[in-house]
């Protein structure tokens, strides 16, 4: 099998550390969810986006599972925490799992979208998104 060569970024973009995003794309899982007297006591369907950006280091090149941001930790973490009990809101949901993304140090920023599908018959989904960076990066 042939070297990879990685491409490097251009002096003077928007970063010249290179970046790599980590993603979990519509992760329905049950949530016990919401201020509502009826939704107290019962879980209901959530979607879960995350998008993050995350330091690049060699592990593309040394093909190390070890080296990189594990999206199969990610998802074992979402999963913890939307079984950790109740939950009133919905940013209060996301928060928590940006927050638990970014306990890796490698880890930048965490975009997350929460979405609850059955609330309204007429409408998709509602929910939140937030934007999370580590506190260094914050101008």
């Amino acid at each position: 099998m042939s070297r990879l060569n990685l491409v490097h970024p251009i002096p003077g973009t928007e970063t010249e550390k290179p970046l790599r995003r980590v993603f979990i794309r519509d992760f329905v899982l049950p949530c016990q969810i919401g201020v509502h007297r009826h939704e107290q006591g019962r879980t209901q369907r959530v979607r879960v986006n995350v998008d993050l950006a995350v330091h690049e280091n060699d592990a593309a090149r040394s093909d190390k599972h070890q080296e990189v941001v594990c999206y199969e930790a990610i998802v074992t973490g979402i999963r913890e925490i939307a079984d950790a009990g109740h939950h009133n809101l919905v940013e209060t949901f996301a928060e928590r799992i940006a927050s638990f993304c970014l306990e890796d140090a490698r880890t930048l920023e965490a975009r997350i979208r929460v979405e609850k599908l059955d609330v309204f018959t007429d409408v998709g989904c509602v929910g939140v998104e937030i934007t999370r960076r580590r506190a260094h990066l914050e101008r």
